[in-house]
């Protein structure tokens, strides 16, 4: 052979590993396209899987490195026009604008599931398919998607509470996708009085004449100047606490034009979500419109909370996607000591505690935006679950997502602690997760003392649950009887932390139980109904790890497990059949 022809040694940059730009984030995604075809009608999921694809390859291209500009410029508040007037504006760099004109302009993800016509559907998409294009589009940019979420949710809101005049007002401009006049919205709760505590708030609303005016502070604002901001103040005379407070809908500019009266007073300078502007809103008499009952604002605005946390978690859900892609390409790019990193046993291990929580997150997406389909069209007790599920995802999903994006950042060693690489950028943006829509502790109290204690909701989620065991005959009996068996035990033990007050602090294991027992079962029911084999060998991985109780220093065999990572991180597709061999 030609000497010249000799492939050469690898020297300098040909050792580092390789990352996932220019990978098509749907492709390559086999357990995504297995659940959007188990739980999608055949005629949409055959129209909405071009699409798909497409942002698929967006996000891994074109989006990726648009992303990567806007988190390295971020956002710059103007208090002034230069002639000394208080117009306040913000500064964007083109790229975020570039980003927008996707999300809001090409995608429609703000208006999509509030009116036909979006990617060429003729009705608005149920959440199963919304939350689809979420999960692609977080995985290249995270910060960009608060805006899109909370203008979805505004109109959400407004559409069910707003008076016909408001919602005449409103709502043509917010479902637009022309970013020339559209108007995109947001929604300003927490303040210094009161953040998890919303009946602290202080803010007051004062009826003068036919206009409502607002007077007060608030502390944290994200897309601090959206067009329309939904708030929550007290009314003058209201009684103290979540009892008293009105829902209000605040322009940001007036009909003729003029500025409302409020002003950003400063942009937070944030641990992540670089990109999009948080802010501090001084409201000096500003102009807003009561949406729905004055007494009802707090009930009013939960149900933006809890859409927004089934947001929160299907972007925990994309960036612990994105982080396990990352780990998997170095695995099988980087040489060590001889080897590839994928061959080593600790290696091994660590990502399979990234792939793992990453997988859970991905069925509790699909299952839940499944159950807020069914509860959206009049179902009979989907209500219900739907009314655990959604801070049981917000709950774990968003905590899971620190350990993961730091279990990925130490994959790629440190490389991945370096601005040129977005694993920094998915630690930083990862812990808002934990932050916006209730704190953890919110988050578990509300499921647990709340939806388990008052609802009883775990008994309709065991239920629903107990019937995706029984349709899963292809999988062993014996199987199948341990799930059921953990159904039982989660459920007694949920109950038992809910029907005392002094078990409070129980809450968050108790939460925790709940979210693994769902994710077990669902990830087997999948696999039953899908083929995917490697859906049940994770399913078993939950139940050893997540919900039995382990010693640390007991020397256990681990064949079966060292078996099933071997098949779970190979690129080929697993069958049934092997799987059910190693499920136990």
């Amino acid at each position: 052979m030609d000497a010249s022809s000799k492939k050469a040694a690898p020297r300098g940059s040909d050792h580092l590993a390789l990352d996932c730009r220019g990978t098509n984030f749907y492709r390559i995604d086999r357990g995504l396209r297995d659940l959007l075809n188990l739980y999608m009608e055949s005629a949409m999921h055959d129209h909405f899987a071009p699409h798909y694809d497409r942002l698929g390859e967006l996000a891994g291209g074109k989006l990726d490195e648009l992303a990567e500009v806007a988190d390295k410029h971020p956002p710059m508040l103007h208090p002034r026009d230069r002639f000394g007037r208080d117009e306040d504006w913000i500064e964007y760099h083109p790229a975020y604008r570039a980003m927008e004109q996707i999300a809001f302009g090409e995608l429609g993800l703000h208006a999509m599931s509030h009116r036909g016509g979006v990617l060429g559907w003729p009705a608005p998409l149920p959440p199963i398919a919304k939350y689809a294009f979420t999960y692609l589009f977080v995985q290249a940019e995270f910060g960009l998607m608060c805006p899109v979420s909370v203008s979805d949710t505004s109109i959400y809101v407004i559409s069910r509470y707003g008076s016909d005049e408001l919602k005449n007002r409103l709502l043509p401009r917010m479902l637009s996708q022309d970013l020339a006049t559209m108007w995109k919205g947001t929604q300003f709760m927490t303040e210094k009085a009161g953040g998890s505590d919303v009946g602290a708030l202080e803010t007051t609303a004062r009826n003068e004449g036919d206009a409502w005016r607002l007077y007060g502070d608030k502390w944290f604002c994200s897309h601090a100047d959206a067009d329309v901001a939904l708030l929550l103040a007290r009314p003058e005379g209201a009684p103290a606490g979540t009892k008293g407070l009105a829902l209000f809908a605040l322009p940001r500019r007036l009909e003729n034009g003029a500025r409302n009266s409020y002003r950003i007073v400063r942009l937070k300078d944030k641990l992540g979500t670089k990109s999009m502007a948080s802010g501090e809103i001084m409201l000096e008499g500003a102009l807003a419109y009561l949406v729905g009952d004055v007494r009802g604002g707090f009930k009013q605005m939960m149900d933006q909370v809890n859409l927004s946390r089934l947001s929160h978690g299907v972007r925990a859900a994309a960036m612990m996607r994105r982080c396990l892609n990352e780990s998997l390409q170095v695995a099988r790019t980087r040489n060590a000591f001889g080897k590839k990193l994928i061959e080593m046993p600790l290696v091994k291990k660590q990502l399979m505690k990234i792939m793992l929580p990453t997988e859970q997150a991905l069925s509790m997406y699909a299952y839940t935006a499944h159950v807020m389909g069914r509860a959206n069209a009049g179902e009979e007790g989907a209500s219900n679950i739907l009314r655990l599920l959604t801070p049981l995802y917000k709950f774990r999903a968003c905590r899971d997502n620190i350990r993961v994006a730091t279990g990925a950042m130490e994959m790629r060693g440190g490389n991945g602690y370096i601005e040129d690489f977005v694993g920094a950028r998915l630690v930083r943006d990862a812990h808002v997760g934990v932050l916006w829509e209730g704190t953890s502790n919110i988050a578990a109290l509300d499921a647990i003392a709340r939806a388990v204690g008052k609802m009883h909701s775990h008994e309709a989620l065991a239920g629903s649950l107990k019937t995706l065991v029984g349709e899963s005959s292809k999988l062993p009996e014996s199987f199948r009887s341990r799930l059921d068996e953990t159904i039982d035990k989660v459920v007694a033990f949920a109950t038992e932390v809910a029907a005392r007050e002094e078990h409070e602090d129980w809450a968050r294991v108790a939460a925790g139980a709940l979210y693994h027992m769902t994710s077990a079962v669902l990830m087997s029911w999948e696999a039953a109904h899908s083929g995917n084999g490697k859906r049940l060998l994770l399913s078993r991985m939950i139940l050893e790890h997540r919900l039995a109780a382990e010693d640390p220093m007991a020397m256990r065999s681990n064949r079966w497990e060292s078996q099933a990572s071997a098949l779970l991180l190979k690129d080929e597709d697993v069958s049934l059949a092997e799987a059910a061999t190693l499920a136990g």
